[in-house]
C-alpha cells in the first residue's frame, strides 16, 4: 500500500468484512489482530449495520506467527459454537496469516466434523494485491455455490437482490426502493436482500426465487451460478432515473413474461414527473446561459456513477465533466479510474458545476456534502429510511439535490 493523504482503497479482507457482517444468524472471525477487527467493526457501525453477523477477533502474536501455531484459532471456534450457537462461522485471513501461509481451508475441513450442526466457511481475500470490490465479488460468490439449497420454487413469483452491500452508499435506501417498485408493479415480494439486509435462512432459499435483480457487476459471478444451479433468470442494472426505471421494469417483465400493474406505473411516472417539472426550465435555462455549472462531475462505484451519469445526459441533458470510478478492474473507457492523485487533479479543475462523490472528497473540496453518491463517508448513517438514488423515488430526489446545488453555485 503506498502512502495515501485520504483514506486508502477498500482492501479485499474489509470488502470481504462488509460483504458478510451483514448476515444474521451467523458469526464471523477474523484470524489477524484485533485492530483490524475494530475499524472494521467502527464502519459497520457508521454505516448503519448495527445487527447482523457476531464479529469476533482471535488476536495473533510472535507464537503464532513464528511457529504457525493455529490452536488459538480452534479455542475460539469452540467458545462462539457453545456460546453463540451460529448456524454458519465465516473464517477470514488478515495479511498476515495469509502472507505466512496459514491453510484456512484445510482447517476448517478438519475442524469441521467436530461441529456437525455449524458450517465453517473460509473465505480468502487477505493478501496486498486484492482490491475490495474482488473480495465483495467473491465473497458473494462463495456465498452462492455454498449455502442455497436445492428446493422448489415459491408458488408466487418472487425475487433477490443481489449485491447490496455495506460498501455502496445509501444502500438501504436503494433496496427499499426496488423492493417497493417490484411489489407495486408486479405484485412480487423478496426472498433474500444479498447481503445487506439477509438471514442465513434467506440465503438458503435464494434457489427458490423466479428472478434475480442483480445491481453491481460483483454480483453478477453470483447471479450466474445460480442460473446454472436452479435455472434462476436474472437481471443486471442499476434504474436510475425516470425512463431508466421504466426500461429496467420492462426487461424484468420480458424475461419472466409477467404481467404489468400499468395503474401503478402511470401513477409513479406522472407523480415524478410532476415533481421534477418544475426544475427542468431552470436546468434548461442554465445549459443555455451558465454552461459550466450545468456540467456533473461523478466519482464512486462505477455502477452508480455510470447510472447516474446517464439519467443526468440522456433525461435532463447536464453536461458531462469528469468522471472516474474507484476500481481499476472495473475501469473502462467510459468510466476510467482515476487514483488518488488524479481524482484530486479532476475536482480541482471542475471548479463549477455539479460534483457528486465520497463525503472525504466533498468536504476536502469544500464542495456540497449532500452531493456525496460514494465512501469514505464523513457521517453516521444510523437512518435506513433515507431518499433513495435509484427508481422512481430517487429521479426525483437527484434533481432535487441538482437544482439546489446549481441554485447555491449561482447565488454565491
Amino acid at each position: 500500500m503506498g502512502i495515501h493523504k485520504f483514506k486508502p482503497p477498500m482492501s479485499g479482507r474489509m470488502g470481504v468484512l462488509w460483504t458478510l457482517a451483514s448476515i444474521r444468524d451467523a458469526a464471523l472471525i477474523e484470524y489477524g489482530c484485533m485492530g483490524h477487527m475494530q475499524y472494521g467493526r467502527m464502519f459497520l457501525n457508521q454505516a448503519g449495520i448495527s445487527r447482523g453477523c457476531k464479529l469476533y477477533s482471535t488476536h495473533i502474536d510472535e507464537t503464532d506467527i513464528s511457529l504457525g501455531d493455529t490452536r488459538r484459532l480452534n479455542r475460539t471456534i469452540a467458545q462462539i459454537v457453545e456460546r453463540d450457537k451460529p448456524k454458519i462461522i465465516f473464517l477470514l485471513p488478515s495479511s498476515v496469516p495469509t502472507v505466512i501461509g496459514t491453510d484456512l481451508i484445510a482447517i476448517c475441513e478438519e475442524l469441521q466434523p467436530e461441529y456437525p450442526n455449524v458450517t465453517l466457511l473460509p473465505f480468502g481475500c487477505g493478501s496486498f494485491d486484492i482490491d475490495g470490490h474482488r473480495g465483495v465479488e467473491e465473497a458473494l460468490l462463495l456465498l452462492a455455490k455454498t449455502l442455497p439449497k436445492g428446493v422448489e420454487k415459491t408458488e408466487e413469483p418472487t425475487f433477490n437482490i443481489i449485491g447490496s452491500c455495506a460498501d455502496l452508499f445509501r444502500f438501504h435506501a436503494d433496496a427499499e426502493e426496488i423492493i417497493r417498485i417490484m411489489k407495486g408493479a408486479f405484485g412480487m415480494e423478496k426472498l433474500c436482500v444479498m447481503t445487506s439486509d439477509t438471514s442465513v435462512e434467506q440465503i438458503e432459499n435464494m434457489g427458490d426465487a423466479h428472478i434475480n435483480l442483480v445491481i453491481r457487476q460483483e454480483g453478477e459471478p453470483a447471479a450466474k451460478q445460480l442460473k446454472k444451479r436452479f435455472g434462476t433468470p436474472y437481471l443486471f442494472a442499476r434504474p436510475y432515473g425516470i425512463e431508466g426505471t421504466l426500461e429496467w421494469i420492462d426487461k424484468i417483465a420480458n424475461i419472466y413474461g409477467l404481467t404489468l400493474d400499468n395503474s401503478f406505473i402511470k401513477s409513479e411516472k406522472e407523480k415524478s414527473m410532476i415533481q421534477i417539472s418544475p426544475a427542468i426550465s431552470a436546468f434548461q435555462h442554465v445549459i443555455r446561459e451558465h454552461p459550466d455549472e450545468a456540467r456533473i462531475s461523478l466519482g464512486g462505484h462505477r455502477d452508480v456513477v455510470k447510472g447516474i451519469l446517464s439519467y443526468a445526459e440522456e433525461e435532463l441533458s447536464l453536461i458531462r465533466g469528469n468522471c472516474w470510478c474507484d476500481s481499476e478492474a472495473m475501469a473502462s473507457e467510459e468510466i476510467p479510474y482515476f487514483s488518488e492523485t488524479e481524482w484530486v487533479q479532476a475536482i480541482l479543475s471542475e471548479e463549477k458545476g455539479i460534483l457528486m462523490a465520497s463525503g472525504e472528497a466533498l468536504k476536502w473540496a469544500k464542495r456540497n456534502i449532500d452531493l456525496q453518491i460514494s465512501n469514505p463517508d464523513i457521517k453516521w448513517r444510523l437512518n435506513p429510511y433515507e431518499s433513495p438514488f435509484i427508481g422512481f423515488r430517487g429521479s426525483i430526489n437527484l434533481v432535487n439535490l441538482w437544482l439546489n446545488g446549481l441554485l447555491e453555485q449561482l447565488n454565491d
